[in-house]
Parts: C-alpha cells; structure tokens; sequence
C-alpha cells in the first residue's frame, strides 16, 4: 500500500530562498521520509536545537511545504510535510527562479555530502546488515545526453516504490535510507559542450 505521490515543481522565488538552508531541506525530507514529528523529535533527527527546528518549520510553513498535524494527545505540536517530493526549475527564463533554484540545489548536494560524511564518521555504530549494504560508487560514463536521461529515468523508475513518503507497507525491519543521484556532463574532460 502506498500514498498518491504529491511532489511539487517549486517556482515561487520566495519559497526557493526558505529552501536554500540546509536545516530546512532536512527537516523538509525527514518528515517527507518519515512521517509527523514535532520539533523536539525534528530536532534530534537533524541534530539542532528545539527551538531553531521550531522556526525552520514556521517557515515552511510559510511557504506551504510542512503544516501542523493533529495531536494525539493535545498537548504536543507535530508537523507533517505537505508534499513527498519537489522539483526544481534551474531552465526557467525567469533569473530570480534560476537563482533560487541553483541555491536551493547547492544546499540540496551540501546535505547530501554532510549526511555521507556523518555516515562514514559513525559507520563503525551500524549493524552488520547496514554497514554491508552501504554503498559509494562512481561512476565516469560516455554517454550522449539522451542516454543519461535514459540511465536516470531508469534508475528513478527502480528507487520510486521505496519512497518513504509514499510506502506504508515497508517490513517492520525497514529504516530509513539516504539514496542520492548526482547526473551531469564533466565539460573539463571535453566533449560536453558540443
């Protein structure tokens, strides 16, 4: 069983810049990823303080990317993400949006790279089944650029039913997992701007 995917293509300028700050894209996928929390619980998922993750949460809010969600007993304040994923429109004719969407992706990859830095410093913490399933490769293809849409639309294709926004029937054994694909052209080797 899983939930409608609600990903959304970001274009207002203002709501690109809320997502040019790493906490926020963090608190934005740890609740995406797994599910309601308030900001105490945001707060130790992304190592920062109660208080700093209750403000980057208002302001997602903000911007209609995390709303509050019903408490169970009243007294506590959790969040939930709004949607299960968003897009970028770095090809816009529109600068501003350019700009704010470059930001927002330069913060996306610094995550990216901070949370496999934190993995590799605390690796030795694992269980034996997660440290033998971790994974870097890379990879130097030669490729046309219809061939690496092809490699990426494929390899979304793959990862999509494992979503954690949008899986509910994962086994009860299951964790969640950073899964990162970084596609472009290496125009200092040649080649890519013919």
């Amino acid at each position: 069983m899983s939930t409608p995917e609600k990903r959304q293509t970001i274009t207002d300028p203002a709501a690109l810049d809320a997502l040019a700050h790493p906490i926020r894209l963090d608190l934005l996928s740890f609740l995406m990823s797994n599910g309601p929390a308030t900001a105490s619980d945001c707060a130790r998922a992304v190592d920062d303080s109660p208080s700093n993750c209750s403000y980057h949460l208002r302001v997602l809010a903000k911007h209609g990317l995390v709303e509050a969600a019903a408490s169970d007993d009243g007294r506590e304040r959790p969040w939930r993400a709004t949607i299960t994923g968003l897009s970028l429109d770095l090809d816009s004719d529109d600068p501003s949006m350019v700009a704010g969407a470059t930001a927002a992706l330069e913060a996306s990859v610094q995550l990216d790279y901070q949370l496999a830095r934190e993995h590799i410093r605390h690796r030795d913490r694992l269980a034996a089944p997660w440290r033998d399933v971790d994974a870097h490769a890379q990879y130097g293809l030669r490729v046309t650029p219809e061939e690496l849409r092809s490699i990426v639309e494929r390899i979304d294709a793959i990862v999509r039913p494992y979503i954690g926004a949008t899986r509910h029937d994962a086994p009860a054994d299951a964790a969640v997992a950073n899964l990162s694909l970084l596609a472009f052209p290496r125009p200092t080797f040649g080649g890519a701007s013919r």
